[in-house]
């Protein structure tokens, strides 16, 4: 009895003991883990599952990609300012053409170099030489206003080369810093990799469009343009700074380092092709050419989509204002302003939100498809309802969702490729892709620039087809993607493939023998 006695009593104090640690606990370290967990939460549904070594690499790497990006559009802001100041606004078509022969040279350059140095070092040659040269240029142009390549010096002349330099290298910047980006996280990222992070990444690229813009609106005339453009040199500094610490924290990617292991051992090296080698991959692999497609085909619809809105728009404009151009330029500005604002918000509210969890939810597959897709309902809308307000809302998807959907979708397709075909073919992809897509948009701009009716009827007909055509790449794409990812093989290296005895099959298949002798395994057709 005694021991019942002695026994209940501790039970109650041990019941009022377990209250008071409960409240003690609600009320102290438990209220910010809830908040943490609901943080985690959250991060979780929309980029999924990451440790906190995976959110350093992203936070890294995004950081990087935010200087390359707000870095060239802080310089490409005062691109043209500087060349018609110093050169004359009517050279600037012809700096253009003369951008494309420089940058033409420069890629390859870039691809010799791509053989000769580690692929994380490629970022210091870069970096460094464009933060020399900017730094030379806005030197250059602070000089006093005697001196010809003084931006103080309001006497243009074609030949005062500063203009010339400073809008080549913008160009090429442009081009080749973001292409060595992508192919470096590309061979870092592995693929469930890449659907968590490219979807914040790019959420980072559209903060830094719209920072630098906004340091140049907002600089300019406090600091004036030659700081300002010191600015964009210090931008490349910070690029080669946050490599150099993430190669510091994660070291090289495991790409760089089978290929370091593999030349130290004396192992065969494959025979490269130099400097054309992007050239000769993207011309015998179909699976490169279809991501060609991807990456630059729709670029003909926003081309045709852009020339329409801009003719659409002056035409409004100026019936607004009659006899006032001045006011009517203003209002097409600032239309033009609002449509850039309206973009990049959507593009960085849906990569911040959206993009990683559609291609986790949807897959690549459906993602590929969904954004040709987009664009075909858009321009069937344009051609239903031609008006500036229906064009306008067209250009918004494209642009829009080119940046925060698109973009990510053909980074990782790049996933079942080789070291070359990421950065040497990608090269030539991104530099002259794009170009010659707007090159093709133009010349069915200038066939009916006469009539804003006739470009919005036959310029949709174009569009529909573009678009038609990359649903059926899209589809095609997926197919090889998935076929690639399961059999383990990647575009650009030969695999060692020993036929069975007596298979007479010469065709580009591949059979995916997982164990055993192979009897009744499924063959699976990859035909890149």
């Amino acid at each position: 009895m005694a021991v019942k006695k002695s026994s209940g009593e501790p039970e109650e104090l041990k019941a009022t003991a377990w209250q008071g640690m409960e409240l003690e606990s609600a009320t102290s370290p438990t209220a910010p883990r809830a908040a943490d967990s609901y943080f985690e939460e959250v991060f979780t549904r929309l980029y999924g599952k990451m440790s906190f070594e995976e959110k350093l690499r992203l936070i890294w790497l995004s950081s990087t990609l935010f200087f390359i990006i707000g870095g060239y559009w802080l310089l490409r802001s005062l691109k043209d300012p500087v060349i018609a100041t110093i050169c004359g606004v009517e050279y600037i078509p012809k700096a253009k053409m003369l951008s494309v022969l420089v940058v033409t040279v420069l890629v390859f350059v870039y691809n010799k170099l791509i053989d000769m140095f580690p692929k994380h070092q490629l970022f210091y040659i870069v970096g460094g030489f464009y933060a020399t040269l900017f730094t030379i240029i806005a030197v250059a142009l602070a000089l006093p206003a005697t001196s010809s390549l003084s931006i103080y010096n309001t006497e243009p002349s074609p030949y005062r080369l500063l203009g010339w330099v400073s809008y080549c290298s913008i160009e090429s910047f442009g081009s080749i810093g973001v292409s060595l980006f992508w192919a470096f996280t590309n061979s870092t990222y592995n693929l469930e990799g890449a659907k968590k992070a490219y979807g914040l990444m790019v959420a980072c690229a559209q903060l830094g469009s719209i920072a630098g813009p906004t340091i140049v609106t907002a600089g300019t005339i406090r600091y004036g343009v030659p700081t300002i453009y010191f600015c964009g040199a210090l931008c490349m500094v910070f690029m080669v700074v946050s490599i150099w610490g993430y190669n510091a924290r994660f070291g090289a990617p495991e790409s760089e380092k089978a290929e370091a292991e593999a030349a130290a051992s004396g192992g065969k090296k494959k025979a490269k092709a130099g400097m054309t080698e992007g050239l000769v991959l993207f011309w015998k692999y179909h699976y490169v050419k279809g991501i060609f497609a991807l990456s630059c085909l729709f670029m003909v619809e926003v081309t045709i989509l852009d020339y329409s809105m801009k003719v659409l728009a002056k035409g409004k404009f100026d019936g607004e204002h009659p006899g006032d151009p001045t006011a009517a330029t203003q209002a097409f500005a600032t239309f033009m302003g609002v449509f850039g604002q309206a973009a990049n918000g959507l593009s960085f509210v849906f990569s911040l939100l959206g993009t990683s969890m559609v291609i986790r939810r949807l897959g690549l597959n459906k993602t590929l498809l969904l954004f040709p897709t987009l664009c075909l309902g858009a321009i069937c809308c344009v051609y239903t309802t031609p008006t500036l307000e229906m064009v306008f809302l067209a250009m918004l998807l494209l642009k829009g969702f080119s940046y925060c959907l698109n973009n990510p979708c053909k980074e990782i397709l790049y996933q079942p490729t080789s070291s070359s075909v990421k950065f040497k073919a990608k090269s030539w992809i991104d530099v002259f892709g794009a170009r010659g897509s707007k090159a093709l948009g133009s010349v069915v701009t200038n066939q009916f620039a006469d009539s804003a009716a006739d470009l919005l009827t036959y310029g949709s007909f174009v569009a529909m087809g573009v678009s038609s055509f990359l649903i059926y790449v899209a589809y095609w794409q997926g197919a090889q993607f998935d076929a690639l990812i399961e059999s383990g093989v990647k575009v650009g290296e030969e695999p060692v493939y020993a036929p069975p005895e007596g298979d007479d099959d010469t065709s580009c298949g591949m059979d995916d023998d997982k164990g055993g002798d192979g009897a009744g395994d499924k063959k699976t057709v990859i035909a890149v």
